[in-house]
């Protein structure tokens, strides 16, 4: 495997989290949290900029992966392709924050994991329908639109808890 594939793979499965064989999404998923609190550590006032540029480069750039995921796995959805789930997390606080006025705290990113691990489950349309994309871009839509989901809900549903 060349240094480019190594990156590729290192990037994909979130520094081998989607290598998990238990519940490798959900594993995954922590990839994101642990990337949202540290560019929100690092970014303070710019937090949901950073959010934003990161999850939509991050987004695009695994888009073109659909050759090296076809030349790694056999299935067309792999278990350890979980930048997917990276991205979708970077979107939920993204947009929980849009909504919200402020950033989350340890609350409010507890609430986004839980949120999006339920959308991104649950598979809502249009998400099941994005799922149908072709290659990477199947892949990478649906968890997206989770994110979206998952943003509004605990955007809704917090407040009613006292947060």
């Amino acid at each position: 495997m060349s240094f480019a594939d190594r990156l590729r793979f290192l990037l994909i499965t979130s520094g081998g989290l989607g290598l998990s064989p238990f519940a490798p999404g959900t594993v995954g998923t922590l990839g994101g949290v642990a990337l949202a609190v540290l560019i929100q550590c690092i970014a303070k006032d710019n937090t949901q900029l950073f959010w934003w540029i990161i999850a939509s480069v991050l987004f695009v750039w695994g888009c073109l992966q659909s050759d090296f995921v076809k030349r790694t796995w056999p299935k067309e959805d792999p278990g350890e392709f979980v930048l997917d789930e990276v991205v979708g997390y970077l979107v939920t606080v993204g947009v929980y924050a849009a909504l919200q006025h402020k950033l989350p705290d340890a609350m409010g990113h507890t609430a986004a994991f839980f949120a999006f691990r339920v959308f991104d489950v649950w598979k809502l349309q249009p998400a099941r329908k994005l799922e149908d994309l072709p290659g990477a871009y199947g892949i990478m839509a649906d968890d997206q639109m989770a994110g979206v989901y998952a943003g509004v809900s605990i955007w809704l549903a917090l407040p009613l808890f006292g947060w």
